[in-house]
């Protein structure tokens, strides 16, 4: 028997960078969303006197080695489990390279849980977690799905109420990005800026999340909850047109935006382009996106909108474009654990 783990994909609302730390690597501060494109990754396993990984991919540009996360992972969690078996991964590939999506990252949590259902053998959470922020920064949020607030390097994750449901259209250049020039670039770009200010860049970001998801006295007043997922779109469904409850628009209004986009634009500025193609211009008579941007660090972009209608005009908009267009929906937490196992 085999178990086939669909690793769903991210995106970034919102991604704030600060400056490089001493260990290399800089203080993030984003908020994830699950999405419902994602790659499947089949994990085959049975105990054995000897440890012996092996790896197949549809993709041959990637690695099945170890230098593939989801390989990694195995073989960490086999040590830390104490246990030695037999593995084989099948990786499916339907998300881009180098995309910004969390593709490997996804790869690697999903290969995790595939091999606790096979050993019949689950890590505890805090070990399992810790485990995952070794593997690689956005692995945690992988294990929780839904919408997340991810800080430190982006691996501290906490989860948030999720935001409804909604249709999304995701566009995934020809051209990757490189997440480690793009950090370059970046840290030559904010130079002038001392460490003091960098930091309250971020604490600023934090603090847009926190009051966007908290309710205000006059929601008490209104009988409104805060919990956004039960006012719609709670069980992964989706309430065309419908933004109530949605902190959306109000972290759109606040001006949140990708760091990233300031240094990747410049690098390939046609990213540009299909950026102001997935918002669409209402002075045209297009609709408009609820919120548009980079995923990560590029190159993939991706747009919100409030209806399916508005999610099929968009991704004709980005025909001219060199690059595939997705079209799928957010997922809520319940819906993203309720679907993953294949």
């Amino acid at each position: 028997m085999s178990t086939t783990v669909r690793s769903y994909a991210k995106i970034n609302l919102g991604l704030r960078i600060g400056p490089p730390r001493a260990d290399g690597f800089h203080e993030l501060h984003t908020l994830y969303q699950s999405i419902g494109l994602h790659d499947e990754v089949t994990v085959t396993a049975k105990a054995s006197a000897v440890t012996r990984i092996t790896m197949d991919c549809s993709d041959l540009r990637v690695p099945t080695d170890a230098r593939n996360t989801a390989f990694r992972t195995v073989e960490m969690a086999l040590a830390a489990m104490g246990i030695t078996a037999e593995v084989h991964l099948s990786l499916t590939k339907n998300l881009p390279v180098q995309g910004g999506l969390g593709a490997g990252s996804a790869n690697a949590a999903a290969a995790l849980l595939g091999l606790e259902r096979e050993l019949g053998t689950a890590l505890p959470g805090p070990q399992r977690m810790s485990l995952a922020e070794r593997i690689g920064s956005d692995v945690p949020l992988f294990l929780l799905g839904g919408t997340v607030y991810g800080h430190n390097r982006g691996q501290i994750v906490v989860p948030y109420p999720d935001l409804p449901a909604m249709h999304c259209v995701v566009f995934a250049p020809t051209v990757g990005s490189s997440t480690p020039l793009a950090f370059k670039a970046w840290d030559e770009q904010v130079s002038r800026l001392t460490p003091e200010a960098a930091q309250d860049r971020l604490d600023e970001l934090s603090r847009v999340y926190a009051s966007a998801f908290a309710c205000t006295g006059a929601d008490s007043q209104t009988g409104a909850s805060g919990a956004f997922g039960a006012l719609d779109g709670a069980d992964g469904s989706i309430r065309s047109g419908s933004l109530a409850g949605n902190p959306l628009p109000a972290l759109v209004r606040t001006g949140i935006a990708n760091d990233f986009e300031e240094v990747v634009f410049q690098q390939h500025p046609f990213l540009r382009d299909i950026l102001h193609a997935l918002k669409g211009d209402e002075t045209l008579g297009e609709s408009s996106a609820v919120m548009a941007a980079l995923s990560g660090s590029g190159s993939s972009l991706f747009g919100l909108y409030r209806t399916e209608a508005d999610a099929e005009a968009a991704q004709a908009r980005t025909t001219e474009y060199a690059g595939r267009s997705f079209r799928t929906i957010t997922l809520t937490r319940n819906a993203y654990w309720s679907s993953m196992f294949v």
